[in-house]
């Protein structure tokens, strides 16, 4: 298997001041190429540390993707620091320069003398085109390694990748079949818990069993080769009968683009109305086109859950919506949910410890709470049921 690694480059990178997107982007995308990495490191604006750091990797990685360090600054070294490792000097790339000017020239601009920067390349490097940007990219061998030098804006890395980066390495390399990855999402359930029924499942050869979690929902992942897919396929009924009725999707689609699709394929409406969760629910569903008819934020107010049930039935007849859904805060700890449907109206009162979990982490699991009840009804299931480490202290049912 090949050894592929990332190097990440910039002070802002290497202390936190921005997240490193394109290190997420490209370790999910070059997995399901069948270039699973196997090492990520980031180094910052310091021409002796990108220099060793290059040198040092050079010996280890078969292909190395270095992002960041190619623009007009001084801080951005790339091109210099690779220069340096292999003992060559820099070249003006005469073709990347005259593109570089067109593309200030269609712009109504001049293009600044520190950009010229930006078409020197090593000498021994070949130019890698950058379609959307003024940083062309380039590739270079170092001892075993062939490293690819990309810019580090989300939106030209992305397109050199793809377009660029990954038909050389089909061209130059026998890449294997993408691993398997099956996925699921649980609400509601301790990463403990889940543990403590699923490690004691005999794994085929090569396979393993993850968890990721990140509040308020718990990733199940069982991954391994394609060769084991067949073994892979007949372990997973039992892992999801393991997470029951806590899976709240599987796979990547997530579960309001699942609301989404079955609220359109029904042809329900919904009306929403938040407090506590401040419009989050309906930024979730928005981004995933449901067909909300109306949304509120209200002010907090304090009432019974059976306040919150009227008010939300009579939401859903004022607006002439199939589903009204309504979350609001019931003094410190306690927030109320209300689904009205076509078949009568469901509600809950759940208890989060406000010293326990902060503001946006009891949003968060508010918000999914929200979901997950519309879910469950959706899916012809008791939403007062199975809600795992949530504390529900009251629910009840208003017929239509």
């Amino acid at each position: 298997m090949l050894n592929v690694e990332m190097l990440s480059t910039g002070d802002e990178v290497l202390h936190g001041q921005i997240v490193d997107t394109n290190a997420a982007w490209l370790a999910d995308f070059f997995f399901n190429q069948g270039l699973p990495l196997t090492r990520r490191n980031t180094v910052g604006d310091n021409l002796d540390d990108l220099v060793a750091v290059l040198r040092e990797r050079s010996e280890h990685a078969d292909i190395l993707i270095v992002n960041g360090g190619l623009g007009p600054t001084s801080d951005d070294l790339s091109a210099l620091a690779a220069a340096t490792a292999k003992g060559e000097g820099l070249v003006l790339h005469e073709a990347w320069l005259t593109e570089m000017e067109r593309y200030f020239r269609d712009r109504g601009r001049v293009m600044a003398p520190s950009n010229r920067k930006q078409a020197e390349l090593p000498a021994s490097a070949e130019f890698i085109n950058n379609p959307v940007g003024t940083a062309c990219g380039f590739a270079l061998k170092l001892n075993r390694c062939l490293m690819f030098f990309t810019p580090g804006v989300p939106s030209e890395f992305k397109v050199m990748v793809e377009h660029e980066i990954l038909p050389r390495l089909r061209e130059r390399f026998s890449l294997s079949q993408p691993p398997l990855c099956l996925r699921l999402t649980t609400f509601g359930r301790s990463e403990s818990e889940l543990a403590q029924s699923l490690d004691p499942l005999p794994l085929p050869p090569g396979v393993t069993m993850g968890y990721r979690s990140s509040m308020p929902i718990i990733e199940l992942k069982l991954t391994g080769p394609d060769s084991q897919r067949e073994a892979m396929l007949a372990l997973w009924p039992e892992v999801k009968r393991v997470a029951g009725q806590n899976m709240i999707f599987e796979g990547t689609e997530g579960l309001p683009a699942q609301i989404a699709r079955t609220l359109q394929e029904r042809q329900y409406s919904l009306t929403l109305s938040e407090q506590f969760t401040g419009g989050l629910v309906a930024l979730q569903l928005s981004r995933a086109n449901a067909p909300l008819l109306a949304s509120e934020v209200v002010p907090p107010q304090e009432e019974t859950l059976a306040q919150t049930a009227h008010w939300v039935t009579e939401r859903r007849s004022k607006h002439y919506a199939g589903l009204a859904l309504a979350i609001s805060a019931f003094e410190n700890e306690h927030i109320n949910f209300a689904l009205a449907t076509p078949n009568g109206t469901y509600g809950l009162r759940v208890r989060l410890n406000a010293n326990r979990y902060s503001l946006s982490i009891r949003q968060e699991v508010c918000a999914m709470m929200a979901l997950n009840m519309l879910r469950r009804w959706l899916n012809g299931q008791d939403i007062a049921t199975e809600h795992g480490w949530i504390e529900v202290v009251e629910s009840l049912t208003l017929p239509s």
